[in-house]
């Protein structure tokens, strides 16, 4: 298949862009002038203008603007389930008496669906790639494979320190592995141990030697709380990211959810280590977990930040784009430093930084990358006036700006509309209501 959009807003200027089949084929730079609001869009050198080959669909792009399709790098898909229900709680609290007890009764078809609505408001808010932690990972893959997205998934880990749940836990990775991979070629695996106080460093360990032998990254909550830190001192005599050390687990393939309660020292061992990180402003705030996310100083001793939403059951939505809104101003906010993490840097924590995380060619508008793209509608009043593009994304702008989204070169939504997302919607909203109502057998 191919695709041709006209005349759309790329780095302030106009532009015709190619796709064949999942790549970005060609990019072309037109000298209409639209006034110079400038795009973050990456881009690389664009040769001289010569004609396109006829396209199978062609798509005007005339007041619209391209960006990188935005990449979710800390997602529990399938909690959209789970959406309002277990409110105004502290983590713990929320997770042993709302979520824990009903995650026990999920069926194969309650997390399809919950995962295919995720993917309906994933595709509303511009974001093409998740990273997903979740349980019952065929029916997520399913549902990804449906939508069209992109999505790298992990089984969430738990042995809760019994070595009988240790050694099942081994053997449930290892036949996930053993599995034939999809043909779609959308989807990857990963590990997914839940966090320190739920998985034994036994556990953790082995994790990390099967990441080796399979080439895998590993997902896992870490320092999200105050309460976590104490524990950990309490129980292994060091704080989290050391206690990681000391297993010997941490590396580049290591991706830590949150990281909100490290010091200086902590920081230069996940550097000396490429150990990456996500930022989750929302549900941080919502779960009061922290506020003093240091990016800064993540980013300036060399680590790879990116951005999550977490879970609809903690964050309450998908939407990348208030997610970056919340990161920066939340940042700004406990620095008091209107400076600190700009609009320019979370889209890039939005996009490339997590591109690179997953080792994917996305993230960016270039020739040769996969066509993971999204169309901005710039006739609405957050991008009236429009001086820079990237600023009124970030703070003045919400997901419901997203017209359209192409994922691996097919259009996955267009004018706002994702294909058959009324049914997805009535079916996820029943198996909700039915799963809450249902005994746990």
């Amino acid at each position: 298949m191919s695709i041709l959009i006209k005349s759309v807003d790329l780095k302030g200027k106009p532009a015709d862009i190619y796709i064949e089949k999942n790549r970005i084929k060609r990019i072309s730079m037109l000298e209409r002038d639209t006034g110079g609001a400038k795009i973050g869009a990456s881009v690389d050198h664009v040769p001289e203008n010569l004609p396109f080959p006829p396209a199978d669909v062609v798509i005007d792009g005339r007041r619209k603007a391209v960006i990188p399709g935005l990449i979710n790098m800390h997602t529990h898909a399938a909690m959209t389930l789970f959406r309002g229900f277990g409110d105004d709680m502290p983590l713990m609290s929320w997770l042993e008496q709302k979520i824990w007890p009903n995650e026990a009764k999920l069926t194969y078809d309650d997390v399809y669906w919950g995962a295919k609505l995720a993917c309906v408001e994933m595709l509303h808010n511009g974001t093409t790639t998740f990273f997903d932690m979740y349980h019952k990972l065929d029916a997520t893959e399913q549902a990804v494979e449906e939508m069209g997205l992109r999505a790298v998934l992990s089984e969430a880990c738990f042995d809760h320190f019994i070595l009988e749940l240790t050694e099942r836990s081994k053997q449930d990775i290892i036949r996930r592995f053993k599995k034939t991979p999809s043909p779609c070629n959308r989807t990857n695996y990963a590990l997914g141990p839940h966090a320190i106080y739920t998985v034994s460093g036994e556990l953790l360990k082995w994790t990390y030697g099967f990441a080796k032998e399979s080439n895998s990254l590993i997902q896992m909550h870490l320092a999200e709380t105050e309460g976590e830190v104490t524990q950990c001192i309490e129980r292994f005599g060091v704080t989290p990211v050391r206690y990681l050390r000391k297993l010997g687990i941490l590396s580049p393939r290591l991706v830590l959810a949150h990281a909100l309660y490290i010091d200086d020292e902590e920081i230069k061992m996940l550097a000396d280590n490429e150990v990456k990180v996500v930022h989750n402003p929302a549900s941080n705030m919502k779960l009061a977990s922290g506020y003093e996310f240091k990016y800064q100083e993540m980013r300036d001793a060399g680590i790879t930040v990116a951005l999550g939403t977490d879970g609809c059951s903690s964050s309450n939505n998908l939407d990348m784009i208030e997610a970056m809104k919340l990161a920066s101003l939340l940042g700004k906010v406990w620095r008091k430093n209107p400076e600190a993490l700009t609009c320019d840097e979370m889209f890039y924590a939005a996009t490339k930084a997590g591109a690179d995380i997953l080792g994917m060619e996305t993230g960016r508008i270039a020739e040769g990358c996969l066509a993971d793209l999204c169309l901005v509608d710039l006739a609405i009043p957050a991008f009236t006036p429009n001086f820079s593009f990237v600023s009124n994304l970030v703070f003045a702008a919400n997901g419901s700006c997203i017209d359209t989204v192409i994922c691996d070169g097919r259009i996955v939504m267009k004018d706002k509309k994702v294909p058959g997302e009324d049914e997805i919607m009535e079916r996820t909203a029943r198996a909700a209501y039915d799963l809450i109502k249902r005994k746990c057998t």
